[in-house]
């Protein structure tokens, strides 16, 4: 196989070339790219998102996208638009044509069809001189100086940019919209990104049984406990039934290095003290990271000073947020 080059540096010359020419058109937006943000916000009608070819793939990533990301966005593909999916299309809609050349056949069969509805046009091209951006009301400016192939034919930078520019709409739209976190969560129920968004301890901990032990209960108790309750700890209270310490399976391991006889100890003599804790409510992504933080395997779960669980490390891998 003889290329010329290592295949490694024509990898990093590839990456370092999209780059730059995303690097360049991010100098490009402007005043133009804030009205068409405000456009959609003001929409009565519906974002539909248009392309042909491999521009119509960058399109239906970005309709994901903003469908995620709180602006409800429709795909429609350019050469089934002109076999009856243009009916979709309303004068209160906005249409986003995706096209790297601005001036494909289909291109120039869809645009003045488009044009006809009344729905506002916003040509997303990388040729500033092409029918497309001649009759687009709006323009999000993707030049680019060339692909990243070496024939300067395969779409890869302009796909890029073109998504890139995607990515960019959406966000600024996700910002002026005031889309949070919550939101995000509401469209994202499933798998591990859904459940870190929305699955609070308060799921989980009344799974689990709850075991605790007085400061002066004999640790010979106290290991029977947590043996029974397989949570390999056991909160520890005081005298007043606030928390005051946890006994783990770690803590039972450094009392057997150290204790040969431990019939008379008690649990304060080899608890650990200050134990991590989780408040009642709390996101169970919020648990994972403490555990992760101090190395740890369970957290108790309080409600204001109030024991109210345990939460372990198991539980985050069974929910799948690990």
């Amino acid at each position: 196989m003889n290329l010329g080059k290592n295949i490694q540096t024509i990898a990093r010359e590839t990456l370092l070339e999209e780059a730059q020419a995303i690097q360049k058109v991010a100098d490009l937006v402007n005043e133009e790219f804030e009205s068409i943000v405000e456009l959609i916000l003001s929409l009565k009608g519906r974002l539909v998102i248009t392309g042909i070819g491999k521009s119509a793939i960058i399109a239906n990533k970005i309709v994901a996208t903003l469908n995620s990301t709180g602006t409800p966005s429709l795909f429609m593909h350019a050469a089934d638009a002109i076999h009856g999916d243009l009916g979709m299309i309303q004068e209160s809609d906005a249409v986003i044509c995706i096209s790297k050349s601005g001036n494909t056949p289909e291109i120039k069969v869809l645009v003045p069809l488009l044009k006809r509805t009344g729905a506002k046009l916003i040509g997303l091209v990388s040729n500033l001189d092409s029918f497309l951006a001649r009759h687009a009301d709006f323009i999000l400016n993707a030049t680019i100086s060339k692909e990243a192939d070496p024939n300067n034919l395969a779409p890869t930078t302009s796909t890029t940019v073109h998504l890139a520019l995607g990515d960019a709409l959406a966000v600024s739209l996700l910002a002026a919209r005031g889309f949070t976190g919550e939101d995000f969560a509401k469209y994202h129920p499933g798998g591990s990104l859904g459940k870190q968004l929305y699955l609070k301890v308060d799921d989980i901990y009344p799974k689990n049984e709850l075991p605790i032990v007085a400061e002066d209960d004999g640790v010979r108790d106290a290991i029977l406990i947590i043996s029974k309750n397989r949570l390999g700890a056991a909160a520890v209270v005081n005298s007043g039934n606030e928390l005051s310490g946890i006994f783990t399976d770690g803590d039972l391991r450094r009392m057997l290095e150290k204790h040969h006889d431990f019939d008379h100890l008690k649990v304060k003599e080899v608890m650990t003290t200050d134990p991590k804790v989780v408040s009642k409510g709390e996101y169970a992504i919020r648990a994972l990271n403490l555990m992760r933080e101090y190395d740890i395997n369970q957290l108790v779960v309080l409600d204001e000073k109030k024991i109210v669980g345990f939460i372990h490390i198991s539980d985050l891998l069974n929910e799948g947020i690990v």
